[in-house]
């Protein structure tokens, strides 16, 4: 591979992903992806796999590569309610809390960049784009919660699936841009 400004010191690893152009990762330099990919670790995850129980301890976090990630809540009588979706270059996960709120599970094969939740969080610190990357992300979920309730609660069942498809759509579709994510 040509190395050249824009790959200059990066790690092989993180050359082509998406999070790091478009995620989390493009607020850390060279040096910094080099510090926390020592600890990363990618790997792939079946549909229907379990990637975070609720209630459980939070030891990591991860980037999502590809497929998609369902977020659900369990309600106290056991039902669970499906609360949000992840794509790529969704960051799975929040950040200074040890304990987890809602489930993850990959709706569809997902592969993962997973790093210790102690680095992630040092790196916060010492670097406040990377703190505020993660709360745009964090805006784009709760905008993405409000339309989600929208839509269960006041739209036709017709109008329901349309708002899904458009939501996979924009998702899915590696040229839109932050602008268009969100709805």
């Amino acid at each position: 591979m040509r190395e050249d400004i824009h790959t200059a010191g990066v790690p092989v690893l993180c050359v082509s992903c998406e999070a790091r152009h478009r995620g989390i990762c493009g607020a850390l330099s060279a040096g910094q992806l080099v510090d926390l990919a020592k600890s990363t670790k990618r790997h792939k995850a079946e549909a229907g796999k379990e990637l975070v129980g609720d209630s459980r301890s939070v030891e990591r976090f991860s980037n999502v590569l590809s497929g998609v990630v369902k977020l659900t809540k369990t309600l106290s009588d056991g039902r669970q309610q499906i609360v949000g979706l992840q794509f790529a270059p969704d960051f799975l996960g929040r950040p200074f809390q040890s304990e987890s709120t809602l489930s993850a599970e990959a709706a569809t094969d997902v592969e993962l960049c997973s790093f210790p939740r102690h680095a992630l969080e040092r790196m916060i610190k010492e670097q406040p784009d990377l703190e505020h990357r993660l709360l745009e992300q964090k805006l784009r979920e709760l905008d993405q919660a409000r339309d989600w309730m929208v839509a269960l609660g006041r739209k036709t069942a017709s109008e329901k699936i349309a708002s899904f498809l458009l939501m996979i759509a924009r998702n899915i579709d590696p040229a839109a841009g932050p602008e268009r994510r969100g709805a």
